[in-house]
């Protein structure tokens, strides 16, 4: 059985759980106070950033800081405990299979669900624009371009924040013990991006990254400046860290 086929395994076993729906909920929970709230972005002109990207980016800091990330460690803990009903991971690991392969395989699907709810997120924002001009009578919407491009490098800075998450339920029996030190490594971020070794913690990267555009768009606000050096080689650093200890553990803690 090649890699693809492992993916393709894993991709048909969230279909028969609720984390699609998870995300759903929590994309559409994390949009509504945008919309009741819309006109307090208006306010924000005294900060020199417009309603419609106020509108935007205040949205996105939610999802950054705390809805995405939440939502991503409870997938981790849920694609684990696909593999513990009816021993479904003892009948895996007794076929010929590489068990770095099958860990891989789970966090590639782990990737697509984080690129869902992004998507999912992306379309939420778009509906919102659309109700709130209309509300409003202003037009919220921004470039298609600008959006998804922004959803893009959250994304993209989140990877090592997933590898973290993943190596949780690997390396730690106890679902509830998982979750409750994935959520509580969430805490911190708002402390973390205000330090200078923000770069040193995973958790922290979209949502930083997510603040300093702020910073770009109102230009009356002071936030953070984004720098590839030391950030990126200490993310690729981190992420192959967790993905070795999720490699080794992976299969021998289960039963």
């Amino acid at each position: 059985m090649n890699f693809l086929s492992l993916i393709g395994i894993e991709t048909k076993k969230i279909h028969r759980s609720c984390i699609l729906w998870i995300l759903l909920v929590a994309t559409v929970i994390l949009w509504l106070p945008s919309i009741f709230n819309a006109h307090l972005n208006f306010e924000m002109q005294a900060e020199g950033i417009s309603p419609e990207h106020n509108f935007f980016i205040q949205g996105f800091l939610g999802m950054a800081w705390f809805m995405y990330p939440a939502s991503m460690v409870v997938s981790t803990v849920l694609l684990n405990q696909t593999e513990r009903s009816n021993n479904g991971i003892l009948k895996m690991l007794a076929l010929p299979l590489s068990t770095v392969k099958f860990c891989l395989a789970k966090f590639i699907v782990l990737l697509f669900l984080a690129a869902v709810q992004i998507l999912m997120t992306i379309g939420m924002y778009f509906i919102s624009a659309v109700i709130v001009t209309r509300t409003q009578n202003y037009a919220f919407l921004l470039s298609p371009i600008f959006v998804f491009r922004e959803a893009a490098l959250i994304y993209l800075s989140s990877i090592p924040m997933l590898a973290f998450f993943y190596m949780l339920p690997v390396c730690i029996q106890t679902p509830i013990f998982s979750v409750g030190i994935g959520l509580a490594s969430i805490v911190p971020s708002v402390l973390m991006i205000n330090t200078r070794a923000w770069f040193l913690y995973p958790m922290s990267y979209p949502f930083y990254y997510i603040t300093s555009e702020y910073g770009k768009l109102a230009f009356r606000l002071d936030t953070f400046n984004v720098a590839l050096v030391p950030w990126l080689p200490v993310a690729t650093v981190l992420t192959l860290v967790c993905m070795t200890a999720s490699c080794f553990r992976f299969g021998r803690l289960k039963s």
